[in-house]
């Protein structure tokens, strides 16, 4: 399924040898809790946030010369913005680097520029803020968000802790790495084309893309055609990702949504249950297509109906999507002087990036049409619900690839093509503005994590993490400290 092209541009630097796994994960104040967990610590007087902190600091300094997931280390200002009866008051986390946080510079994983320090704090720092969460740095992403592995033109790629040599995915690849290898339970991550889904996926996560409108937003944002971009978590527990959900709805509830409140547990109901195995590209990988039928037949086991649905989308979604992508990308390079910076220096940017800015200018007079077809396949996708409460779906359609398989120094057609056959599955949501989550349920024959998505109705988060519920329970998720087992998704051997 990948390609064997050559013409992968500049010979990427060497790196660790394939298997090569790291974390954090030691007999401190954090030990292996989650942060709901950390949270009753703290709580009960068990545990100092001070204590939580200065482990979660002495975790990051002992992997991150490998991992290079750190943007900002904020390790002597520690932010916490709350009262202490907040829910996840004391647990420590990262933010993010495409959002601001005052007194911090916000540098959306560029190269091209060096920014300054933000005046105010973004309204989702506010909001992540005021969960009781303590920010201690920023993570890394790639230059804008626009790729789907954390690599950059020139400085060091953010690696994943389950085998150094492999993408951590992206965007939100920094606070992937950082949750994954056990130095903070939970992290900020964004999500406009699968940006909290992907890195979850490759590293072993829990990924909530939630509905469009569920968090505050920019006014930017809102003046968007369409507006992809969906704030949350990574973690490494359902019940993590449910409560920051809560959380959040304690200090702003849009009044166009039915509120999730505080999920718990799985649901009582039989529901019915799409497979949607097919992309536009085809079919997943071996590895993830049996991590998905692992999931259904767990979901049949518990009583639920599944049967296989197609998407009811035409395939010109794939390529009005990237002419929108670019968009984006031609949106930013042109206003980043006037919006970030000005001494951006676009002769520095992302490959990328400069060539979606490219592709889009090449068609512009495209862009209305494609806008239009996009605005559209939201009630289209919707029809999936008219039989069916929850998709399953692959995250990805293949497994996380090897470090410079999608490396900005790609020439861009060829980048392109394989974003394309990786990303197959989660930009469908940022466009019809559905939540989905990704599920660590599989594993690959040498070990390393495959997700599997749950998509949903507009405004169902609570749906989702109901399954999320009964499917971390009959198929338990795997922390990377934990002793390897047989993969469960690896095909038996024949002959």
């Amino acid at each position: 399924m990948r390609d064997a092209d050559t013409d992968a541009g500049p010979e990427q630097p060497a790196g660790p040898a394939p298997g090569t796994r790291i974390h954090s994960f030691t007999d401190d104040a954090l030990g292996t809790d989650d942060a709901v967990a950390l949270a009753a610590r703290v709580r009960s007087g068990d545990v100092s946030p001070d204590e939580l902190v200065a482990a979660a600091i002495a975790r990051a300094e002992k992997v991150d010369a490998a991992l290079h997931a750190v943007a900002t280390p904020m390790y002597d200002r520690p932010r916490t913005g709350s009262r202490p009866t907040a829910p996840l008051y004391g647990v420590p986390a990262f933010l993010k680097d495409n959002r601001d946080l005052a007194g911090e510079p916000t540098n959306n994983g560029s190269e091209a520029y060096v920014a300054r320090p933000a005046e105010s704090d973004a309204p989702i720092a506010r909001q992540f803020l005021s969960t009781g969460l303590t920010v201690i740095g920023k993570s890394r992403m790639p230059e804008f968000g626009l790729n789907a592995s954390t690599e950059f033109m020139t400085g060091e790629p953010t690696r994943n802790p389950w085998d150094l040599a492999y993408s951590v995915g992206a965007s939100s690849g920094g606070s992937a790495a950082l949750v994954a290898a056990g130095v903070v339970p939970i992290a900020h991550a964004n999500d406009g084309g699968g940006s909290i889904r992907i890195p979850a996926a490759a590293a072993g996560l829990v990924g909530l893309k939630p509905s469009r409108g569920r968090h505050r937003t920019d006014h930017l944002a809102r003046r968007l055609p369409i507006d992809l971009v969906s704030e949350g978590v990574v973690t490494r527990t359902v019940r993590d990702t449910a409560a920051f959900l809560a959380a959040i709805e304690d200090d702003w509830r849009n009044p166009s949504l039915v509120p999730v409140g505080l999920v718990e547990g799985p649901a009582a109901r039989r529901l019915r249950v799409g497979l949607l195995v097919e992309s536009f590209s085809g079919p997943p990988d071996a590895e993830t297509d049996a991590a998905v039928r692992r999931a259904a037949a767990a979901l049949e086991d518990a009583g639920h109906v599944v049967d296989e649905v197609r998407l009811p989308i035409d395939r010109s979604f794939e390529d009005d999507f990237l002419r929108y992508w670019g968009f984006l990308a031609e949106l930013v390079y042109d206003t980043a002087r006037m919006m970030l910076d000005r001494d951006f220096d676009i002769t520095r940017a992302d490959g990328l990036g400069i060539g979606l800015r490219a592709y889009h200018r090449r068609g512009v007079h495209k862009t209305p049409g494609a806008i239009r077809r996009l605005k559209a396949s939201a009630l289209d996708y919707a029809t999936l619900f008219e039989r069916h409460e929850v998709i399953l779906s692959p995250v990805l359609r293949h497994t996380t690839p090897e470090l410079g398989h999608l490396s900005p120094t790609t020439p861009f057609d060829l980048l392109q093509a394989r974003l394309a056959d990786y990303v197959a599955y989660t930009p469908v949501q940022n466009i019809t503005g559905t939540p989905g989550i990704s599920l660590p349920l599989g594993r690959t024959a040498d070990g390393r994590p495959v997700g599997v998505q749950l998509q949903g109705a507009f405004g169902d988060e609570r749906t989702l993490l109901e399954v999320a519920f009964l499917l971390e329970e009959a198929l338990p998720f795997t922390r990377i400290d934990q002793p390897d087992e047989p993969s469960p998704t690896r095909q038996p051997a024949t002959g």
